[in-house]
């Protein structure tokens, strides 16, 4: 089996280990501020930039972890790990108004939906 080498597989923006971790928490730091802004325009586009990063970070080997990198790939956890539950409230938040909704307009007989 061939193997490739990071620097021939990773995009050459992310052709370093740490660069790319550096950019994924950079990324995932301005998905918080976007979050938090509910600016889903920009959430979409973080959503893309963070797939080519876990692409370029594909091609790197774990054994390619030293103590600074392996730090940097912690704190990225950390970072997506809070976001991701952020993004989790923000849909049970929605879902519970939603269902909210819908048992105003069944007590309301909006939401009947009776045979005629």
């Amino acid at each position: 089996m061939n193997s490739v080498s990071p620097e021939a597989a990773a995009p050459a923006e992310y052709s370093n280990l740490k660069e790319c971790l550096r950019q994924l928490i950079a990324v995932t730091e301005r998905e918080r501020q976007a979050l938090a802004a509910l600016d889903a325009d920009d959430l979409f586009l973080i959503a893309r930039e963070k797939e080519e990063l876990c692409e370029a970070l594909g091609a790197f080997e774990s054994k390619a972890l030293d103590g600074p990198t392996l730090a940097l790939a912690e704190t990225a956890r950390q970072l997506n790990e809070v976001n991701r539950r952020v993004r989790n409230l923000l849909a049970a938040n929605v879902a519970a108004r939603i269902a909210a909704l819908g048992g105003e307009a069944r007590r309301s007989g909006l939401g009947h939906t009776g045979h005629v």
